[in-house]
């Protein structure tokens, strides 16, 4: 058989690589973006600068599945469909996966997470920065196993350290910068011999390790006895004024947004603020004109920019995690658009050229996201149909094989279960029909499988975001304490 040249010279002709310009879907916003993506990173060169800044920004609990609600709702607060939004980090050149597992749980927990991105090394369910052979609850473990810090080795740098957060400065994720303990619950209280964590902060502070601190936590700075500012005694049995202490040895102290406007924020002296009893109150329950995370993050910066030698600083939104945990989807997302937000003011008040910024989480939570939803839908709310034009969802709603709507997301366990308690102990129950009001209300409890009172952490991958400095040394899926270690090589770079 003859061959058909002339068609074989049109099959290879197609065959040929074809200018991106030429393509019948180069004139799509679709494939004009893309390509400018591609451009972007072509022309981008690694920054190999001496990082004189760090800051490492943990959202508690905000995985890859929380993450995504976050930028939907953020979006749609912005008046987008929201599946399009960008947050401020996720524009960040540098990405990898981490995998957050602890050395003896498949599920993690936040203090050793915490701990890994300290230290460099990972650590042991409920222990704060202890070699693997520390034992949890074992006070006497402690010795001959604590972990040097990226804070106490940036001091030796001469740097400025800080931590702010909006959960108790106590609790793990911002104990782990300056804390040392065999129990993560050692708050205000330990086992003879060994320290608790409120009274080591204090220590790291009066020793210089520690130059700001600010978040929530008052409760086990001072016994029952002394009052704070908003008149309630604390839970220290040993009944130590540690407020006092850091004042009387030349901190500074604010507990409320008066006393914080009145901080001296020069770098002359160390800055203790303590904002609340307990945890700060959630973005969506703050009231307007008190300190929340946006405004602990500008006043930590400004203070420690006041080094010339630089400053190693973490930000935690500890009640993405909390919010998760009580399975109320909307304060976790108006916390976690308040993280993003912070993220923005840190990177317009640092400089590329000379700061390191990582943003991450410590664990995800037992999150999951139902389809078939068309664009736009409400992320709290309950799924709508897939629109056959446009882009845009239907006006239906999505019903599951017991004819009612269901929400877009839930939880595989926790607070909202549809299984509930009766008289004989048994459990039974089904799903609520539930409306769009309902649904969207900001005190809904998103539907749960298993019951639960607090759902739980999962063992799911988090993301890590960086810019600056060596901020290319992220890439792939890696492990949680790598983190440590892309900070530690670009402050000492040569």
């Amino acid at each position: 058989m003859l061959r058909n040249t002339a068609a074989i010279a049109l099959a290879l002709a197609a065959a040929l690589p074809a200018a991106a310009q030429e393509l019948p879907q180069a004139s799509s916003e679709w494939f004009t973006d893309a390509q400018a993506v591609i451009e972007a990173r072509k022309a981008a060169t690694p920054n190999t600068n001496r990082a004189r800044n760090v800051i490492l920004f943990v959202a508690d609990g905000l995985g890859v599945g929380t993450n995504y609600a976050v930028r939907v709702f953020d979006g749609q607060r912005k008046g987008l469909l929201g599946e399009e939004n960008v947050l401020p980090y996720e524009a960040f050149p540098n990405v990898a996966l981490v995998k957050t597992y602890n050395i003896n749980a498949q599920t993690p927990d936040s203090a050793p997470t915490a701990g890994a991105l300290n230290t460099g090394v990972k650590q042991r369910f409920n222990l704060i920065n202890l070699g693997e052979n520390a034992i949890t609850g074992d006070c006497a473990s402690e010795a001959g196993n604590r972990l040097t810090t990226f804070a106490e080795i940036v001091t030796g740098m001469d740097k400025s350290v800080g931590i702010v957060s909006t959960a108790r400065l106590t609790h793990a994720t911002p104990a782990a910068v300056y804390a040392k303990t065999a129990n993560r619950n050692w708050e205000g209280d330990a086992p003879e011999g060994c320290t608790d964590i409120a009274a080591q902060m204090i220590e790291a502070m009066t020793s210089g390790l520690v130059d700001v601190a600010l978040g929530g936590g008052r409760r086990f700075f001072h016994g029952e006895e002394q009052m704070d500012g908003d008149g309630k005694g604390g839970r220290r049995k040993d009944g130590v004024d540690l407020i006092a202490a850091a004042q009387e040895a030349g901190a500074q102290y604010a507990w409320n947004t008066e006393t914080a406007q009145a901080l001296t924020l020069d770098g002359s002296a160390p800055i203790l603020g303590l904002f609340d009893a307990s945890h700060m109150k959630y973005e969506h329950d703050r009231p307007e004109g008190e300190i929340g995370l946006v405004d602990m993050t500008r006043m930590a910066i400004e203070a420690l920019s006041t080094n010339a030698n630089g400053f190693y600083l973490e930000i935690e939104a500890g009640r993405v995690d909390h919010a998760n945990h009580a399975g109320n989807l909307h304060r976790t997302l108006t916390d976690g658009v308040a993280f993003a937000q912070a993220v923005a003011l840190a990177d317009e008040l640092t400089d590329d050229a000379d700061t390191l910024i990582i943003v991450t989480a410590d664990h995800e939570h037992a999150i999951a996201f139902n389809g078939y939803c068309g664009r736009g839908t409400p992320i709290t709310g309950l799924c709508h149909d897939v629109a056959n034009e446009g882009v845009k969802h239907s006006d239906e709603l999505v019903a599951a094989d017991d004819g009612k709507p269901y929400p877009v997301v839930g939880y595989l366990n926790g607070p909202g279960s549809v299984l509930k308690k009766q008289e004989d102990g048994s459990y039974s129950g089904e799903r609520e029909a539930l409306t769009q009001a309902q649904a969207t209300d900001p005190d809904f409890l998103q539907q749960a499988l298993i019951p639960k009172s607090s759902e739980t952490h999962s063992g799911e991958d988090v993301v890590a975001w960086a810019k600056g400095p060596w901020a290319h040394l992220l890439g792939g899926t890696i492990e949680q304490n790598v983190i440590f270690h892309v900070m530690h090589a670009a402050a000492t770079a040569e």
